[in-house]
Parts: C-alpha cells; structure tokens; sequence
C-alpha cells in the first residue's frame, strides 16, 4: 500500500533540512524549530490561535519530556559545587597524583579518572572538580598542558558523555527522537563508543608524543601556578573530608550495582542516581556550614538549576520540534494526520523505502555526517533529536537498526560538539591561558588556572 504524504509530511521534511543548513552555517536553530511548529499546527488545524498556542504547548511537552535530566543535571552540578567549596575534591583526586610519574602515566591517568568521574558527575562540573587539582600535577610530570586538555576532553566530554551509561542524559534525547527505549540506545552504543574512545586517545597520545620529541610542544612552567577557583573554606576538618571522600564514591557504586542487580533503566536509573546526589548535597550543606545549611542547601541547588536551564535551554525548541514528528504531534496539535499514518517519520521512512533503494551502508554515513552537522553549533546537545529523528526515518526504510543508527548519530554529535574545545570552553581556557602565560610566565606572573565551567 502507498503511503499517503499530506503537506504536514513534506513541511517536516522542508523544516529538517533547513536546519540541517543552519547548523552547517553555525546558526542558531531555535527561530526555524519555533517557526516550524507554528506553521505544522495552522496547516493542521487551519486556525491561527491553534499555531500560536501549539508552540507554547510543544514546549511543555518538551520539558515534561526532559524535566527527569534537566534535575539529574542540576542536582549533579549543585552538589559537585558544595564538594569543590568545602574542599572534598581535593582530598577525593589527591591519590590519583600519586601515580602521575612521566607524560605517558599523566596522559592516561588523567583521562581514566576524568572518564569515570564525568560518568556520575558530567563532564563539566568533573573539570572542576580534578582539573585544578591534576593539571599542576601534571606539568610538573612534563605533560604539556594541551596534553592535559586533550586527556580531559576525550575521555570526558567524548567517551563518558557520548554514551553517558549513568546518568542517560544523551540517550534519553535520542532515543525518544527515536521512538525506541533508552536501554536499546545504551546497548547499541556500547561496541561504537568503545571503538571511537581507542581510536582517538590512541592516535591523540601518539601524535602527542611525536609533538613533543620533536619539541612542537613542551610541557609549562609550573612555578608561580595559582588556582583562581573558590579556596576551600575550612568548612570541614581534614577527618571529615577524608571520611566524606570515601563515602561519595561508595554511594554512587552501589548505585551502579543496583542498577545492575535491579536492572533499573532510563528513568529509574536517573531518579536512583538522582536521589543519591540530593541526599549527599543535603548531608554536606548541613554539616559544612551547619547552622546555615538550611539556607545553603537552596543556594546550592538554585546555582544548579541555573547551569541546567542554561544548557537545555537551546535543547528545549529543538526537541519540541522533533517530537511532532512522533505521537508528541496528537498530544501537541491532535489528531491531524491521515487514518494509516503511524506519525511523520514513520511515514516518511515507508515512503523513502518504496522509492529509493537505501543500503545500512548509506543510512550509516547519513546518520553520521548529519550527527557532526549538529556538533558544528559547539554544543553537542541541541541537534541530537535531529540524529534520533532521522535515525528512526533511516530505520523504518531499511527494515531494522534503528538503535545503532540512532548510537551513531548521538556519538557522532557529541564527539564533535560536546567533544571539542569550541565548547567545553573551561578546558580550551584552562589550555589557552596556559600556553599564553608559558612564555611570560618568569617574567610577568603566575599562571592561572581557571575552574569555572559552563557547558
């Protein structure tokens, strides 16, 4: 049977590759996706008041959608926050110092306790907590400062965050863009983020170390290093740090075993991991600053909720867009499209397959050169709907692998936006200072290290 293409179908396609053209020219795609959703619903109900309220209500879905990794997000931030404030970061990474012996063991040791700590606490509030404390480390251990910086960014902005198995942020976006649960995103993206994550720091440290024999790049001075982060305070006693550094990382492995034990996915998982951090943030304001916790508590969780918005907030539009493009199109504008339509997508995807001949082959490098399309904007966040979405369309044609063409398309992205010193702007500082300070350094003044992150 033919599948039935309405003006709905053709104006998703339209607005799909409009922002595919944005995003290539490094444009902000928020105005397309509201346009977008406000033309979908006057074509669909024929009513101007419909299009206007159709984009307010789009984007309630949206959040409603995203509430759940919009809190884990804050709540991580808020409480990786009162750990860099009352010093327990310090006393949690000083260990890992204690192997950083010469650049290989730096290199290495860096980006493994970077990669496990992004895993629970995301990448950029991870920067805080290690960076300022290992990065002196380091350059006295001869790894230059780029090297700090490509460590860091490789195994946190790009292998933790890319399949983000903890706290499921990424794969929760694409896998609903997807229609496909958040577990079979994870599944499927486990063999390519492996292969992704031993390619790139293997190549990275190999030309590293090229670089430096052929002494292109050399490790800083580190005398006269400051840290420009907030000094700890001496809310707690050394015992109380020691004890607390210990106690966060059981709390979050048992959290792992749970989710093992319990096989706890998608939303369990991040209201688990969720809770614990909440708990850990509660337990810390009240005995770091004691008669003020109360008030601290709410401090910390306002600043938290700040970087989430802040971070989510360009995600919003994007999503909303793409899930009318789904069963979001009958809760947001209703029920506008034809009797045998399984949604936009799937009939899009039907239709693609009937009249052009497309191999898994095509369908992965598609999905792959969109998914470092939507990098291009430095996020790494806002276009991954767009993957998911095109992911399903991609699927449904050739018959089956959605979930790892979805996979592809979110690794792909990340790597390239979210895995890049065009966004993750605290490390490309952190190196940027550095190299600029290397050559004044004797003469002018110290060295900053700056640890304030933003997305």
């Amino acid at each position: 049977m033919e599948m039935e293409l309405t003006a709905l179908h053709w104006i998703y396609v339209v607005f799909i590759a409009l922002i595919i053209g944005f995003m290539v020219r490094r444009r902000d795609t928020t105005l397309i996706c509201i346009v977008g959703i406000s033309l979908l619903a006057l074509v669909a109900t024929g009513s101007l008041a419909s299009s206007i309220s159709g984009i307010f209500n789009s984007f309630i879905f949206a959040i409603t959608e995203l509430m759940s990794t919009i809190l884990i997000i804050s709540i991580i931030v808020a409480m990786s926050t009162v750990l860099t404030k009352s010093g327990i970061n310090d006393v949690m990474i000083a260990p890992f110092a204690k192997f950083i012996k010469n650049p290989t063991l730096a290199f290495w040791v860096i980006g493994i306790v970077m990669m496990m700590i992004s895993w629970f606490f995301w990448p950029s509030p991870a920067v805080a907590l290690l960076g300022a404390v290992l990065l002196p480390v380091a350059l006295r251990a001869g790894l230059p400062a780029l090297g700090v910086a490509m460590a860091m960014n490789l195994f946190g902005h790009g292998i933790a965050l890319s399949g983000d198995f903890i706290i499921q942020a990424a794969p929760k976006l694409t896998g609903d863009a997807a229609s496909i649960p958040v577990g079979d995103v994870i599944t499927a993206s486990i063999p390519l983020v492996i292969t992704m994550g031993v390619v790139t720091t293997i190549s990275a440290f190999i030309l590293l170390k090229r670089d430096m024999k052929l002494g292109k790049i050399k490790a800083a001075d580190t005398e006269g290093i400051v840290q420009e982060q907030t000094i700890s305070e001496n809310l707690l006693t050394l015992g109380q740090k020691k004890f607390f550094a210990i106690f966060i990382p059981i709390a979050f492995l048992l959290d792992v075993v749970a989710l093992s034990i319990l096989k706890l996915q998608g939303g369990d998982a991040t209201a688990l991991v969720g809770g614990t951090a909440v708990f850990i943030l509660l337990i810390l304001s009240l005995v770091a600053h004691k008669q003020q916790g109360l008030e601290k508590s709410t401090a910390y969780l306002i600043q938290g909720f700040q970087f989430g918005f802040k971070v989510f907030g360009p995600v919003i539009p994007i999503a909303a867009f793409f899930y009318l493009g789904d069963s979001g199109f009958n809760q947001i504008i209703g029920d506008y499209l034809p009797k045998t339509s399984l949604g936009i997508v799937n009939d899009l995807g039907a239709a693609l397959a009937a009249s052009v001949p497309l191999t898994k082959e095509i369908a992965a490098v598609t999905l792959t050169g969109i998914g470092a399309i939507t990098g291009l904007d430095g996020s790494g966040f806002s276009g991954i709907s767009l993957a998911g979405s095109v992911a399903k369309l991609f699927g449904t044609a050739i018959g089956s692998g959605t979930a790892t063409l979805t996979a592809l398309g979110q690794i792909t992205a990340i790597w390239v936006g979210g895995g890049t010193p065009s966004s993750t702007k605290n490390i490309s500082c952190v190196y940027r200072k550095t190299q600029k300070s290397t050559a004044r350094i004797n003469s002018v003044g110290p060295l900053t290290i700056p640890s304030a992150y933003s997305r």
